[in-house]
């Protein structure tokens, strides 16, 4: 009999377990300098040695569980297994509950600086009105959900889960919103359509038609697929970004889509766990680059990235969390089929910038798109302000 029980839960990392991450950090056998002089390569060597001096000499070990620990934390079984999840009521009457959903390789940690804004908006310069109650789990393999034991937990399941999580929560209308495969499992509740939820809000949006997503596909695999023609140029500018995602950019996602289980540095090396986090996407890595030269691009500050990194570790999910890729059959930036109020943000250095024509056609009932100024892949992590402003008038019109 499954156990529907909601339990308490807080963050309590050993000392011993603290102590082992350190030596290792300081036992690391380097590799030579990479041979060029740009990224091309991969992560730059300068790069992870001040990260490795940072991590192993000054960042607080304790930093991310006490941020943790500052918010309500619970665990509870879906479908045989331990969810691991925040989630803060409002101090708001009538305030709007929402599922947010992180990707890889984030973590719940993405969002803990917008739970204050979204949640007791009036304490943070906004409008009652405005209020959220706020539910972000951690997807199964991450951080301290369980780690699945058997094949089947692919992104329609964990939707399937989600849309549980909040009936037994107790909420009769939420939204949902996500990024990555955050932005994917939203999309599929989207499709799912259960009848307690009232919209979604992307910022990684589902919009690449059939045509397109074969031909990005035969790219990869070298059928050459003629690409679109009559492109508008802001469709154009998309293909472009998502060719050079789907043939150089994604290399990561294509090893732990493929052989995750081969990953064993992850688990071993706290150096190669970091590097492996890192390499997500060039402009991704450009920014967190920035923050260990002593530049972080806005919120995205060295302690924030090794917040994420340190959990990680600790938990041992470096190889659990990549089998995502290897589960998943959907295609990651195609249309899911929403038919509920939907929401899209742009942000400037997503890994694409999704068209208002596409977007206008992934989601037939489009009730806000905005492009914004700043921000990358990570949107809550860099801009929370920014994102709060974004979820806050996305949802404006559904309460």
């Amino acid at each position: 009999m499954s156990d529907s029980s909601i339990r308490p839960f807080r963050v309590d990392v050993p000392q011993g377990e603290i102590d082992e991450l350190r030596r290792r950090i300081q036992a690391t056998r380097w590799p030579e300098r990479e041979t060029v002089d740009d990224q091309s390569q991969g992560v730059q060597l300068g790069t992870m040695v001040e990260l490795a001096r940072y991590w192993g000499a000054e960042y607080d070990f304790r930093r991310f569980e006490t941020k943790l620990n500052a918010v309500p934390q619970f665990l509870t079984e879906l479908d045989g297994l331990d969810i691991h999840f925040i989630h803060v009521r409002s101090p708001h009457e009538n305030a709007l509950p929402m599922i947010i959903t992180h990707g890889w390789p984030g973590s719940v940690i993405e969002m803990l600086n917008v739970i204050g804004p979204l949640t007791d908006p009036t304490a943070h310069g906004g409008d009652a009105a405005d209020a959220f109650d706020v539910v972000i789990p951690s997807m199964p393999g991450y951080a301290y959900s369980g780690k699945p034991s058997e094949t089947g937990w692919d992104p329609i399941h964990i939707a399937d889960a989600w849309i549980a999580l909040m009936k037994r929560l107790g909420y009769s209308r939420y939204v949902a919103q996500g990024g990555d495969w955050g932005a994917q499992i939203t999309d599929v509740i989207g499709s799912k359509a259960p009848p307690e939820l009232l919209g979604i809000h992307s910022n990684m949006p589902g919009t690449v038609a059939p045509d397109v997503s074969k031909t990005l596909t035969s790219n990869v695999f070298g059928t050459g697929y003629p690409a679109p023609t009559g492109l508008s140029a802001e469709e154009q500018r998309a293909y472009d970004q998502l060719a050079f995602l789907f043939t150089k950019g994604i290399g990561y996602a294509l090893e732990m889509g493929l052989r995750p289980q081969t990953l064993y540095g992850l688990a071993d090396s706290p150096i190669a766990l970091a590097s492996w986090m890192l390499d997500h996407d060039a402009r991704s890595y450009a920014d967190i680059a920035e923050a260990f030269a002593g530049r972080p691009v806005g919120n995205l500050t060295r302690d924030e990235v090794l917040d994420n990194i340190t959990m990680t570790w600790v938990t041992n999910t470096g190889v659990s969390s990549g089998r995502l890729y290897w589960e998943n059959t959907l295609g990651f930036f195609d249309t899911k089929g929403v038919t509920v109020p939907a929401a899209v943000t742009v942000f400037p250095n997503e890994l694409y910038q999704a068209p208002r024509s596409w977007t206008e056609k992934a989601y037939p009932n489009l009730i806000y798109f905005n492009e914004v100024g700043e921000g990358n892949h990570f949107a809550a992590w860099q801009e929370p302000g920014l994102f709060v402003s974004e979820l806050r008038a996305a949802f404006r019109t559904l309460r």
